[in-house]
């Protein structure tokens, strides 16, 4: 894979720090975390829902947070003393993650749940009312356009 050096353009630019980190994730995608594994849906026109595998994992080890349109899920588990057994196997991973996600602007997360080992988070991007679009009306009398030009 090539790669590729954004410095000049850190240089010449104001402004733009957002844009350019998110280039140097795209370009890294190959050292992106694989743990935990998710999926992104979309549950309707506007909304959408994000599921993350945290099988081991429950709402006390798990903290969401939302800064700068990007969403932060860390879970870490705390050792447990009471267990007092010897692992033969350990193929269910307990180690701790941090996954962020790339929020678009206007995208809201509206809900979370944490459920047979899936924690789902809900999100809705709402369209501010300047930016929805609008239905102009034609006029088919030339005669009402002339008199609301006289009149202004």
């Amino acid at each position: 894979m090539r790669q590729y050096d954004l410095a000049p353009l850190y240089r010449n630019t104001v402004g733009f720090d957002r844009l350019f980190s998110m280039l140097d994730q795209l370009v890294s995608v190959d050292t992106a975390p694989s743990y935990p594994p998710y999926n992104i849906e979309r549950t309707g026109e506007n909304a959408y829902r994000i599921s993350i595998a945290v099988a081991g994992f429950t709402d006390r080890d798990l903290t969401i947070e939302v800064k700068e349109n990007t969403l932060s899920v860390r879970g870490e588990r705390k050792p447990n003393e009471d267990r007092k057994t010897d692992v033969l196997h350990q193929g269910i991973a307990a180690r701790s993650f941090d996954r962020r996600f790339q929020l678009a602007d206007g995208v809201q997360v509206t809900g979370a749940a944490l459920e047979n080992g899936l924690l789902h988070l809900d999100l809705v991007r709402e369209i501010p009312e300047a930016k929805k679009p609008k239905l102009i009306p034609i006029s088919s009398n030339g005669a009402q356009a002339i008199e609301a030009k006289q009149a202004a």
